[in-house]
């Protein structure tokens, strides 16, 4: 049960059922019981009226019953239903019912009073008893209390309460039942678009399938989702990874050549063409590994806070140029946040800083704005860059050991990692401060 949701929530509505019903019952019985003990009392009542109306005095001033009583059921000892009158001196009348069964009943009431209970007979049958007392007036003026009581045998009301107990707990089974079978429906119908999922993902891992159909309903839709970004995001990385070494492969290739052609031309100047050669292996050594460790967007990465990643850049950079004295202005609107890896992030602003302090004359601008998407501008007042120059400077169509000279692989790594996160940079001139500005868009 513990790896199974079905057989969780089938077990929890199991017991809820189960409780629900078991309480149903309870509340039910006793209502039943209590409705019928009720009625019970009122016909014992109504039976109490007829023992009086066919009470009557004989000639000599003795209260009398006649032979009949006015219930047949009074005259049957199998009926469970017995009548009793009570004088002052004891017991005046039984019924034929009560044949050889002793009761005792109330006696000694107040003309008026009521008294209902349960009592049990001698021979350990608990009857129900409603008594009254009343006062019969004699022809000599004489008031004289009497009690007339009737009782039932409760063996009838329990066995009827039974009967009621087992078709009630029938039905309610039934019924408990069929919710359950509909409640397995339910979830079985419920939990398919999980199964689906469950069955795509097994599609995936055995590459019969690249991503999740978005046929997912609309609680699963995000997990969904999700799971396609992070599938395009691995795939993103492997095929950066791959075009990273292939790359590589195909830009030592010029490199090399130069140095095996220097040595097999026995050139005087040997040493120092490996030197240079070395650096740009070096150049695009680390150009292609910076490609290659880029993460790119990540659908779950939490947002990065702009403003402090400038604030440091920034301290760092006013440390290293301080002898030249660059004033670098910051202006940061709204709460920009950056979606993705840190270390991109000071990777594109640091290269970004790095050329503009290298360049301006003394005045740097840094401008980050968040509507939805990240806009970052870097300003400078320095010569700028020729318009003729600015896609070899980006590294469109340019393979790494063919860079513009003077600009290094800082802002083709800068342009290799926006598009990596599927965004855009633009080079042109600072209307303000006359130099080179940089914008770069990030969804």
């Amino acid at each position: 049960m513990r790896g199974s949701l079905r057989a969780r929530l089938l077990t929890a509505a199991s017991v809820v059922l189960a409780a629900f019903f078991t309480l149903t019952a309870v509340a039910l019985e006793r209502a039943f019981r209590h409705s019928a003990e009720t009625a019970l009392q009122e016909r014992l009542r109504g039976e109490v009226y007829g023992l009086i109306a066919a009470a009557d005095l004989d000639p000599a001033g003795r209260l009398r019953m006649p032979e009949t009583p006015p219930d047949p059921r009074l005259s049957n000892p199998a009926s469970g239903l017995y009548g009793a009158v009570e004088g002052p001196d004891g017991p005046i009348w039984r019924s034929p019912s009560q044949l050889g069964l002793a009761v005792p009943y109330p006696r000694g009431l107040a003309s008026g009073a009521w008294r209902l209970g349960r009592v049990r007979a001698e021979d350990g049958r608990t009857l129900l008893v409603a008594a009254l007392g009343i006062l019969w007036e004699h022809p000599d003026g004489r008031l004289v209390p009497y009690t007339f009581a009737a009782a039932a045998d409760l063996a009838a009301l329990h066995a009827e309460v039974g009967a009621f107990r087992r078709t009630l707990w029938g039905w309610l089974t039934g019924v408990g039942l069929a919710l359950l079978l509909a409640q397995g429906l339910i979830l079985h119908w419920g939990l398919r678009p999980l199964a689906r999922v469950a069955e795509e993902i097994r599609a995936i891992e055995a590459g019969r399938a690249a991503a999740l159909s978005g046929e997912a309903p609309g609680e699963l839709r995000p997990l969904t989702e999700a799971v396609n970004a992070l599938l395009a995001h691995q795939r993103r990385q492997l095929e950066r990874h791959r075009n990273a070494l292939g790359d590589l492969a195909h830009s030592l290739k010029t490199p090399l050549a130069l140095l095996r052609g220097a040595a097999e031309a026995g050139e005087p100047d040997l040493p120092h063409q490996v030197a240079a050669a070395v650096d740009r292996v070096n150049a695009i050594v680390e150009h292609q590994l910076r490609r290659a460790a880029t993460a790119g967007r990540a659908p779950l990465a939490a947002p990065i806070p702009v403003a402090g990643a400038i604030g440091r850049l920034v301290a760092t950079l006013d440390k290293v140029h301080r002898e030249r004295g660059v004033r670098c202005e910051v202006r940061c609107e709204g709460e920009p946040r950056f979606r993705g890896e840190e270390g991109d992030l000071l990777e594109i602003l640091g290269n970004l800083l790095d050329n503009a302090y290298k360049w301006s004359r003394g005045r740097v601008r840094v401008t980050a704005r968040g509507d939805g998407a990240l806009l970052l501008v870097v300003e400078d007042d320095g010569p700028g860059i020729p318009a003729a120059k600015r896609g070899e400077v980006l590294g469109r169509g340019v393979r790494a050991d063919r860079r513009a000279p003077g600009h290094g692989i800082g802002l083709a790594m800068v342009a290799d990692i926006v598009a990596a996160y599927g965004g855009a940079v633009e080079i042109g001139a600072s209307a303000e401060l006359g130099g080179a500005r940089i914008d770069v868009r990030l969804p």
